[in-house]
């Protein structure tokens, strides 16, 4: 813990400075799983890269303590050596804890766990004046869920304690066709219900009449004859790919049927990483290379996540996709499915039933406080990925109309990707009132004792529209170039 609490120190220092001088201040983690731009510098920033370190795995309670930006291969790597494994497992190895905690990261066990910050036991936070604050879902739990969905904006988060359960070697992975897309809902729904004995859910929409639901179920034995189905070697299939073959495999059959595999466990958490669940197709056309097993294992290299987001934000190209997960009301998914076929068709889908609810006694604090509600419900999370126009303003508007959508049904859009709303369909989306009551709190808490000055924005509005040209641009002013097509599309 020496090394660790050195670090913290380090951290607690640079946050005062910045505290002291009145000045803002970004975070550098070291990598980032965010489509959002970013400006620092070294005279604006507070340094977290190093804190990547685990600190301690205990078997008998069953958590693992860690920084924030140890990545998720290295934790699974670690706790594996104890046979336990994290409730959810973020299925890109170089997402961070810390990442997965800020930024409502919902993955394929999250039907059960609900997303990654509900699986965190507590956190350790550097609050805006460099003081060290500890927060659970029992102990300061405004704190704790106000951090959950704050993106940074109410202190620096530098350890964190996650759950971990057992594990086994292998996924039994049960593949089965629908073609109705209300069919694939319903089946969704009752193979993630509290009494279905599966331990991963998950599905790809191939075509509004096509649907691919894999189910998973943790097994420690292969079935006599079977071999294990592996996605990580440069020789393996793209998972994506190899579930497009047994969607057309099932497909073509007359009565329905299904396909089960054996996959490692290791393999099956990360199955989306080569190629970023499909996007890396893109890649291939964008540069005009035929896309097949050969060139895949030529270029397999430059088509894992860690590489491909570096060169997602080295080339700017995310200003002309769509790059959004959004979660929905399951009783409005197929309407929306509907209005994505026939405004913005870019399939496959990813289908991602998420728990949002907070099995906590005061979860009600946040962007997302209404997660705390008794009666909050399940959602269906969409994946909705892929180049829309290499004319801005289209790719813009086309944006605009997704979030537009998502309202309009009664859905959240999660933020790690850009966010086009103006401030107040922004505010209009998430819970301005929780979070300006907590960032007042915090603010209370840190001021420093001068006399107010006059006029200006006052603190709470200030840190709002703070929070708000964040998560829109990436900075804490909104990228000139975004603003301006905004502000032609609004003059139209």
């Amino acid at each position: 813990m020496d090394a660790h609490e050195t670090a913290v120190a380090a951290v607690a220092g640079r946050v005062q400075e910045f505290h002291a001088a009145k000045t803002p201040f970004r975070v550098y983690h070291g990598s980032t799983n965010s489509t959002r731009k970013s400006d620092r510098r070294r005279d604006n920033t507070v340094d977290t890269s190093l804190m990547n370190r685990i600190l301690n795995v205990d078997a008998t309670r069953k958590t693992v303590l860690v920084e924030p930006n140890v990545p998720m291969d290295a934790l699974v790597d670690a706790t594996l050596r104890h046979g336990l494994v994290p409730l959810v497992v973020m299925e890109f190895p170089g997402i961070t804890v810390g990442g997965g905690f800020s930024g409502t990261s919902g993955e394929s066990s999250s039907f059960r766990y609900g997303a990654f910050d509900a699986t965190v036991n507590w956190i350790e936070i550097v609050l805006p004046n460099g003081e060290v604050a500890r927060a659970s879902k029992t102990e300061k739990p405004d704190l704790f869920w106000g951090a959950a969905s704050a993106f940074g904006t109410l202190g620096v988060v530098t350890l964190l304690e996650v759950q971990l359960k057992d594990a086994k070697r292998y996924v039994e992975l049960t593949y089965r066709h629908v073609k109705e897309f209300d069919e694939a809902v319903s089946i969704l729904q009752a193979e993630t219900a509290e009494d279905a004995p599966n331990d991963y859910v998950d599905a790809i929409t191939f075509s509004v009449d096509s649907t691919l639901i894999c189910t998973g179920q943790l097994v420690d034995t292969l079935p006599q004859g079977a071999t294990p189905k592996q996605f990580l070697r440069a020789r393996d299939p793209w998972f994506s790919v190899h579930a497009q073959r047994i969607e057309k495999r099932l497909q073509a059959l007359a009565s329905p049927a299904t396909v089960t595999e054996h996959i490692p466990l290791v393999d099956y958490l990360f199955r989306y990483d080569r190629g970023a669940f499909w996007t890396g197709r893109y890649a291939f056309r964008y540069f005009l290379t035929p896309f097949n097993r050969i060139t895949r294992f030529l270029l397999n290299p430059f088509m894992h996540t860690r590489v491909m987001y570096h060169a997602l934000h080295q080339s700017g190209l995310s200003d002309f996709y769509v790059v959004q997960d959004v979660g929905i009301p399951y009783a409005q998914a197929t309407q929306f499915t509907r209005w994505l076929d026939q405004n913005l068709p870019l399939y496959p889908l990813w289908l991602c039933p998420l728990r949002v609810r907070r099995a906590a006694p005061d979860a009600r604090h946040g962007l997302h406080a209404e997660f705390g509600d008794p009666g909050a419900e399940n959602l269906l999370n969409f994946g909705v990925w892929g180049p829309v126009s290499f004319d801005r303003r289209e790719c813009i508007a086309q944006n605009r109309a997704l979030e537009q959508a998502v309202h309009r049904l009664g859905g959240k859009k999660w933020l790690y990707a850009h966010a086009y709303y103006t401030e107040d369909e922004f505010w209009a989306h998430y819970d301005r009132a929780s979070y300006d009551a907590l960032r007042k709190r915090v603010y209370d808490k840190v001021k420093v004792d001068v006399e107010a000055g006059g006029g200006g924005q006052g603190v709470v509005d200030g840190v709002a529209v703070g929070l708000y040209k964040v998560l829109a641009g990436g900075d804490y002013l909104l990228q000139k170039r975004r603003t301006d097509a905004l502000e032609a599309l609004k003059n139209e």
